[in-house]
């Protein structure tokens, strides 16, 4: 559904670790990158960029939004919420079930360094 993401990010040197980390443990690769921003993915395929506002003005987040990455396993999920706060991120929901959603729905919920609201989440009962 959809093409890419992108995230404001006003301290790239502190972001970046963050962005690095978590997207290693759910395999996407580096896209490219320059001094005050990143991208991973594949050229023809969903991306994530992170990086500076393109009018200028100083980034923030929004409330009541957050970005979600498809994990394949259980413990991928883990290891993007364990890398996450190793690296600057913030816990807003450890990893578990949240059956409300659907029975094999497995999440984890983390701020990165800056505030915006990400999960990595399974949908698989083998994961």
């Amino acid at each position: 559904m959809y093409s890419h993401i992108t995230l404001g990010i006003d301290d790239f040197p502190k972001a970046e670790p963050f962005y690095d980390a978590i997207m290693d443990v759910l395999g996407h690769p580096v896209l490219f990158g320059h001094d005050k921003g990143k991208a991973w993915g594949e050229p023809t395929g969903p991306k994530l960029f992170i990086g500076p506002a393109f009018d200028g003005n100083p980034t923030h987040h929004g409330n009541g939004q957050h970005a979600a990455f498809i994990a394949t396993t259980r413990k991928q999920v883990n290891a993007f919420y364990e890398a996450a706060l190793a690296n600057g991120g913030s816990d807003e929901g450890k990893p578990g079930l949240r059956p409300h959603y659907h029975p094999n729905y497995y999440g984890a919920y983390v701020r990165d360094p800056e505030g915006n609201k990400l999960q990595a989440v399974c949908h698989s009962a083998n994961g």
